[in-house]
């Protein structure tokens, strides 16, 4: 089974289109991996509290990447397994990892590239 790593821009951005990127992943049959780190970074900054609700009521594998910088940890992530999906609008990221990469289509659909 494929698997995607979601960071926080990515996770933000879905909610702020309502993209049900849980959904469309799952349709595409990929497993969704969220960093323990990412939570942390969406209780800072999500002040509705949308994103911690849609977590909440929706399954997916929690993991540890095991540094306080989460795109460097999700960079790392994705070089130690080229074959992970990362779902990020983060720059930095999409350019220092070779995976492939969920992008948000115009501004309403999850396309893996």
């Amino acid at each position: 089974m494929k698997k995607v790593i979601l960071d926080t821009s990515f996770i933000l951005t879905c909610l702020k289109q309502k993209i049900d990127f849980f959904e469309e992943l799952k349709l595409m049959g990929i497993l969704i991996l969220i960093p323990k780190q990412v939570i942390v970074e969406l209780k800072g900054v999500d002040k509705s509290g949308l994103a911690l609700k849609l977590l909440e009521n929706n399954s997916f594998e929690k993991i540890d990447i095991n540094m306080k910088n989460v795109d460097q940890g999700i960079i790392n992530y994705g070089k130690e397994n080229p074959k992970v999906i990362i779902a990020t609008l983060d720059k930095e990221i999409k350019t220092k990892t070779k995976n492939s990469k969920v992008i948000v289509r115009e501004k309403s659909r999850l396309e893996v590239i």
